[in-house]
């Protein structure tokens, strides 16, 4: 598994935090881990590393950053970086700049596409594999991996046949 900060190295430091019964992971390289200054023989303070994660902002200017305020609930951006929580839905769109760059680091998308069971239905493997697929197509592209491309792009003709023939064959 790949570090959830740095997006380059083996986590070799698993984290699972439940925080109001929703449970949290993060995966750390040792490095990572260091630098945040994470000491895992007391209490893991998880909010206090999520805010420390992100480089909050180097398109925005410290002073403007405290002035960021949530026209809904209130919540300044400050008080985030202080608990790692947000006030409401609305605090994605106010803090858009600077939260989605914090969110692509740890997560490493803005979109949730979450984990396929064992135990899933072919049809929905499958639509897994291809949204995967379509995601390694874009990214062989926007490096110029051509011929990596042309693989990708094989292989997502033909899934999406065998995904046609099931439909059709169920009906």
């Amino acid at each position: 598994m790949v570090c959830n900060v740095c997006g380059q190295n083996e986590a070799t430091i698993h984290l699972t935090e439940i925080v109001n019964n929703q449970m949290i992971e993060i995966h750390l390289c040792e490095g990572c881990s260091e630098q945040k200054g994470a000491d895992f023989k007391t209490h893991f303070d998880f909010n206090k590393l999520l805010a420390s994660l992100g480089s909050f902002g180097d398109e925005l200017k410290p002073e403007r950053i405290t002035k960021l305020i949530c026209k809904e609930c209130g919540i300044s951006y400050e008080e985030f970086g202080r608990s790692g929580r947000l006030g409401c839905s609305f605090c994605y769109q106010s803090f858009d700049k600077l939260l989605t760059p914090l969110i692509k680091r740890v997560q490493r998308d803005i979109r949730h596409v979450g984990k396929v069971p064992h135990s899933a239905p072919p049809e929905v493997k499958r639509t897994s594999e291809l949204r995967e697929l379509h995601e390694r197509l874009r990214k062989s592209i926007q490096s110029e991996t051509f011929e990596e491309a042309a693989k990708l792009r094989d292989q997502i003709q033909e899934l999406e046949t065998k995904i046609k023939k099931t439909k059709k064959s169920s009906s």
